[in-house]
């Protein structure tokens, strides 16, 4: 579609992309083209929609028109460039995990180092637990965009917000794009303690009763309960 006749509906959740992918590259979890993000759209019909950063083009450079709307098929219903070519991780997502309404996935350093010695993160952190629902699992390697990426991360994933990706990077979910964001960041600053506790030699994870106190903290979040 040419950007002339772009369908102005979903121009705010465009720009909510578009700043969130830009915010990704100004605070490092991303360099050049890497990572992408989503948001999932208002389902138009029995069609479901999400609005998705482009392949391989610098998000220092992308406007709102360079935001695409696909639908859960990967099938482009607005813009003239290629939608990521993790689509399919994210339709993934949002179909297995109906409170995911935002899906970022970074190449952030401390993340893609724990992911490249092949770690898991264990629940050693209050906050950790508490936004993204306990430990940080491994998704095994797989290649981008295929269904055994999605099947792995899903694995990975479960009830929780962030995963890693073996020798890739990381993934962060959120109801809210703001959430998501704080899910990645979160994820990068745990993994980075995680990694810098370990080259101590010692790695003390959260007693059981804060683990579990934590625990109730995600699950009412993510119920949506105050």
């Amino acid at each position: 579609m040419n950007r002339e006749k772009a369908d102005d509906r979903f121009r705010e959740e465009k720009k909510t992309v578009l700043e969130a992918a830009r915010q990704m590259l100004a605070t490092g979890l991303v360099v050049g083209t890497s990572g992408n993000v989503s948001l999932r759209l208002a389902a138009s019909g029995a069609r479901q929609l999400l609005a998705i950063t482009p392949s391989s083009r610098p998000y220092a450079s992308l406007d709102i028109d360079d935001i695409q709307i696909v639908d859960f098929a990967g099938k482009k219903v607005e813009g003239d460039l290629p939608p990521s070519m993790e689509t399919p991780l994210h339709t993934g997502i949002y179909s297995a995990r109906k409170n995911v309404n935002a899906v970022i996935h970074t190449h952030s350093v401390y993340a893609s180092a724990a992911a490249v010695a092949g770690l898991e993160i264990p629940p050693i952190l209050d906050d950790q637990v508490a936004f993204l629902g306990g430990e940080i699992k491994l998704a095994g390697h797989a290649l981008s965009g295929s269904r055994e990426q999605v099947e792995n991360v899903l694995a990975a994933l479960g009830d929780r917000s962030a995963a890693l990706l073996a020798s890739h990077g990381a993934v962060a979910t959120g109801r809210t794009m703001p959430e998501a964001f704080t899910a990645a960041e979160l994820l990068e600053k745990t993994a980075k303690i995680y990694l810098l506790a370990l080259s101590t030699g010692k790695v003390n994870e959260l007693p059981g009763d804060a683990r579990a106190a934590a625990k109730q903290i995600y699950e009412r979040l993510q119920s949506g309960l105050p």
